[in-house]
């Protein structure tokens, strides 16, 4: 059973920055894709950024490219995300997910064979 253990969170000022890891665990097997989703109050969960197994291939939704860099270290079974310039519409809480077989869409939520609890980010104006 995978364990994704979310953690970086936190309450930050507009224009701040956060790194947020994700460390997985109980595997024996690397993810094929490796994704971060947001999900705000009241809201849907939504894609925020994904990467291949191998780290050659990033993809990143329009709110959030130019400012967030998704980024893994196998070797340390970990994920990142990156995000600057935050802005108070970045506030949600943050979900790691990873899926363990080819997947062609990786914005899609049901593609992922498992999740983190999720940490928090709160961005005030």
């Amino acid at each position: 059973q995978v364990q994704l253990v979310e953690s970086g969170g936190g309450l930050v000022p507009a224009g701040d920055s956060l790194r947020l890891p994700c460390a997985a665990s109980g595997g024996t097997r690397r993810s094929y894709v490796m994704a971060w989703f947001r999900q705000a109050a009241g809201k849907e969960r939504e894609f925020v950024a994904g990467i291949s197994g191998s780290g050659d291939k990033e993809d990143y939704a329009d709110s959030v490219k130019g400012r967030c860099t998704i980024s893994r270290e196998n070797t340390k079974n970990t994920v990142y995300l990156q995000m600057n310039s935050l802005k108070p519409e970045d506030t949600a809480g943050y979900y790691c997910a990873a899926a363990f077989s080819p997947v062609r869409n990786n914005w899609l939520r049901s593609v992922y064979d498992y999740w983190g609890q999720g940490t928090q980010v709160t961005v005030s104006s």
